[in-house]
């Protein structure tokens, strides 16, 4: 019913900036909270970045200050600037959102298919 595609994931070196981008398509009546996970090979994934339908944004300590979650309302997109990238930054990315797709439905929470980051000189 609803997919979330992402793109702009890829090598970078270390001191690096990338952003990744996430489009949600399908059948959608409202998007709630809109995030950004990773996960490290072997470990669960972790909540790194997260943004409201009103804009408000929360941040993992091990992000803050280096990366940015913006979204864009009008095109269901949400996005992940990501500067300053650190070789403990590899991962695979992957952003979730909660939607509701009908007008009495309930929310229901969707994944990317994530996207491989590498910083590495």
């Amino acid at each position: 019913q609803v997919q979330l595609v992402e793109s702009g994931g890829g090598s970078v070196q270390p001191g690096g900036s990338l952003r990744l981008s996430c489009a949600a398509s399908g059948s959608i009546f409202i998007i709630y909270a809109m995030c950004w996970y990773r996960q490290f090979p072997g470990n669960q994934r972790e909540l790194i970045a997260i943004i409201t339908s009103g804009g408000s944004t929360t941040y993992a300590d091990s992000v803050k200050g280096r990366f940015t979650i913006t979204r864009d309302n009008a095109k269901n997109t949400v996005s992940l600037q990501m500067s300053s990238l650190k070789p403990e930054d590899t991962a695979v990315y992957y952003c979730n959102a909660d939607i509701r797709n009908t007008l009495i439905g309930r929310k229901n929470d969707y994944w990317g298919q994530g996207t491989q980051v590498t910083v590495s000189s």
